[in-house]
């Protein structure tokens, strides 16, 4: 098992009573970035959630709230922040990213698949790129010191966010199209444009997104993320890879919403059956299943390799984007 995990987007159910207690599947040591809201969450949800989720973490005693990097890397607890996957919660307001940035908030994605004020989305199938609006929040989240980042975002969106950023930009939790052809997966243009910024892009360990969703596909899951891994690493430097798993703890709650809202998800996320995902046991070998770092040393990868894979790569953009 790598000695430290950069979790870059992970997501509990986006409810109050939502069991921050879970999140402790991963190890003492580990860094995560757990979801407050998207397209469908107002601002005050998305704060309120952040605020209940930061209470409970405290009073768990096993979490740190993130405030600098200084706060990650104790091996004694877990370091959490939050990401947002849409701008919407921002109701239309740039001064709200300094309020959620003092409530944790540290990544924002300007649009969760489909258009909205800030720019396009990757289900979208005329695509404009980012709006005047869009370019705005990016400056702005430069400014604030919140990671600005591709994923869900369509392709010319990304390209642009990567064109208009002063600092590295991420893809917190996006795998490579010329492996596994989905609207959500990024093309290599978009990965080579990240990586130009210094960013880096996070890879997911979402059944659809790698091409095995089977229930009997786990060991096939891990072994397609070593695939993206080794093809990224190829394609970008080993220096702009990282981790952004997307597990989702709300598993029964988001197929639900598959199943309910097919207007916004279509056939390219409900053709292959309940999503299956890469869970903190199997990603780091905890499970009856080889982990990605026992595959990753199989395929050669020095502990230096996954050291900067499973950690360092996004702990050092941080200290470039974050404020403190």
């Amino acid at each position: 098992m790598p000695p430290f995990l950069w979790e870059q987007h992970c997501c509990l159910p986006l409810q109050p009573g939502a069991r921050i207690a879970d999140l402790a599947r991963y190890p003492l040591g580990s860094y995560l970035s757990v979801n407050i809201g998207y397209s469908a969450q107002t601002t005050e949800d998305s704060m309120q959630l952040a605020r209940q989720f930061r209470a409970d973490a405290l009073a768990d005693g096993r979490f740190r709230l993130v405030h600098s990097i200084s706060d990650i890397g104790d091996p004694d607890v877990i370091a959490l922040a939050f990401d947002l996957e849409d701008s919407g919660p921002l109701g239309g307001n740039l001064d709200n990213a300094e309020l959620f940035y003092e409530l944790g908030l540290r990544s924002l994605l300007p649009t969760y698949n489909r258009a909205n004020q800030a720019g396009c989305g990757c289900l979208d199938t005329d695509d404009t790129g980012l709006t005047a609006y869009g370019r705005d929040l990016v400056r702005k989240l430069n400014e604030v010191g919140i990671f600005v980042d591709g994923s869900h975002c369509s392709r010319r969106s990304g390209l642009d966010l990567a064109k208009h950023t002063q600092v590295p930009m991420i893809y917190s939790h996006s795998n490579f199209a010329a492996l596994w052809d989905h609207p959500r997966n990024i093309t290599d243009e978009q990965a080579k444009a990240c990586a130009a910024t210094g960013g880096v892009i996070g890879l997911n360990g979402v059944g659809i997104f790698l091409g095995h969703n089977g229930v009997d596909e786990k060991a096939a899951r891990i072994e397609a993320m070593a695939d993206h891994v080794e093809y990224g690493v190829e394609l970008v430097g080993i220096e702009h890879i990282g981790v952004g798993s997307d597990y989702s703890f709300d598993a029964e709650d988001f197929n639900e919403m598959l199943r309910s809202d097919p207007a916004s998800y279509p056939e390219a996320y409900t053709k292959w059956g309940p999503l299956q995902w890469v869970p903190p046991e199997d990603l780091l070998g905890l499970s009856e299943v080889p982990g990605l770092d026992e595959v990753l040393t199989r395929r050669g990868f020095s502990p230096s390799d996954r050291a900067a894979l499973f950690g360092g790569n996004f702990a050092r953009v941080a200290e470039q984007v974050w404020r403190d």
